[in-house]
């Protein structure tokens, strides 16, 4: 089944990529020529470079090869959906420009239209005539009698010819091809730009206030900065990380969590980039998502205690107003190092108000079964690439945002950076602010 699948999968992109060629470069040009081969060669290439991209980071090549092959591999995953979007929409569009340009093309009259001349009438003969005052004399001689002329064969009138069907002209339907493939690359590369801008600009932030019953009236306006999904890497390095955390102190916070898919890559490549979280002021908190086990989470549990931040490994910490708690991913359980919900819940005091920091959304339902009262993820991205929104929200139980299960609430943050292209449309960045609420206040 797998084997089937992947071949598949393999013949849908083959597919859809002969379809952008064609669009963009066959039915744009009169003729076989260079323009067919370098689009050939573009598309081909950027694919090339994608899987690249994608093989290089997940074997751990040299870190230099990663970032060299990482920027156009990954934006060219971007720009391929975009254009093949473009592309699909410029069908609905194609049959109506034509129709416009024929309506608007000079009109010729039709062969064989032209009404025929009249025939001429020939004069009437005028008869002799005859003197009357003349007196009576010799008859005249009788003229011979006039030879009889033939009936003239009538001419039938020219049958009018068909008129010809119209032909569809090709310099026409070159200019509509030429005319949408424009408009179709211009879309795509405006929507990949403008989306990638985004992302290199950093997260803005986002406030959103959750009451809770158990919270004590003097922990009304508790401020948590929550952060997920910073996916420092081959392309997002130091200076993002450093406009992460410029941002979360800027909100001065009363505590930060960190949900999980801090890094894709090794603390021997990704340390430096993650240096400027030791800049955090307000006490620090982390739990693993599932790309820190594709980068070694053992290691980075220990560098991120290194550079100040709390590592909640199934674990729980009492604040002062409420129980904070933390578990692993669910990736984690191929290291026998899953979630393990008993450990860090199971003896508490339900009295207590608790915020449980979990990567993926998926976890809600063991949260609402150990009656936790808040739950902090991320790992959706909100889609990050449109419309991969309803792929991601078909898997997750909440794409992004508040949401209730129970008695239980769940927020999802639509994370801080990106994974694989820098790119988000429809799926702005952001780092929540989660003000709490007293009921009893």
């Amino acid at each position: 089944m797998v084997i089937v699948f992947a071949l598949l999968a393999l013949g849908v992109l083959v597919g859809a990529n002969w379809y952008v060629w064609r669009r963009l470069f066959r039915d744009t040009t009169r003729r076989p020529g260079p323009v067919r081969r370098v689009g050939a060669v573009v598309i081909a290439g950027g694919w090339a470079l994608a899987i690249g991209a994608i093989v290089t980071e997940r074997a751990g090549a040299p870190f230099w090869l990663q970032q060299t092959l990482a920027w156009p591999g990954f934006l060219w995953l971007a720009l391929s959906i975009y254009l093949l979007l473009a592309v699909v929409a410029g069908e609905a569009v194609r049959p109506l420009l034509r129709r416009v340009l024929e309506r608007r093309a000079p009109s010729t009259g039709a062969v064989g239209s032209q009404e025929p001349a009249p025939a001429s009438t020939p004069a009437p003969e005028l008869s002799p005539a005859v003197d009357s005052s003349a007196g009576p004399g010799p008859a005249p001689a009788a003229e011979p009698p006039a030879a009889t002329e033939p009936a003239p064969t009538p001419v039938p009138e020219p049958t009018p010819l068909p008129e010809p069907a119209p032909t569809p002209d090709p310099s026409r339907r070159l200019f509509v091809s030429r005319a949408l493939a424009g408009a179709a690359a211009a879309v795509a590369v405006g929507t990949v730009g403008y989306g990638t801008y985004g992302v290199l600009r950093g997260p803005r932030v986002k406030r959103v206030t959750v009451a809770l019953d158990k919270l004590p009236r003097a922990a009304h306006g508790y401020r948590i900065a929550v952060v997920s999904d910073i996916h420092l890497g081959p392309i997002l390095g130091r200076a993002f990380a450093q406009k992460v955390v410029d941002t979360i102190n800027s909100t001065q916070p009363d505590i930060v969590a960190v949900v999980g898919d801090l890094v894709d890559g090794s603390v021997k490549d990704l340390g430096p980039a993650a240096a400027p979280l030791r800049q955090l002021e307000a006490p620090s908190y982390f739990v693993t998502g599932n790309h820190e086990y594709f980068s070694g989470a053992e290691q980075w549990v220990e560098e991120v205690r290194r550079l100040g931040l709390r590592p909640l490994e199934n674990a729980r910490t009492e604040l002062p107003y409420f129980d904070l708690a933390g578990v692993n991913d669910i990736a984690g359980e191929s290291e026998g190092r899953g979630p393990d919900f008993g450990r860090a819940l199971g003896d508490r005091d339900t009295a207590r108000a608790c915020v449980l920091l979990a990567h993926q959304p998926v976890q809600i339902h063991e949260a609402v079964r150990h009656h936790v009262d808040l739950q902090l993820s991320g790992h959706t991205h909100g889609g990050q690439l449109w419309p991969g929104n309803f792929i991601a929200a078909a898997a997750n139980p909440t794409l992004a945002g508040l949401d209730r299960y129970g008695d239980t609430q769940l927020y999802v943050s639509r994370g801080a950076g990106a994974w694989g292209p820098p790119t988000r449309v429809g799926a702005p960045s952001d780092i929540t602010v989660i003000e709490l609420a007293s009921t009893r206040a």
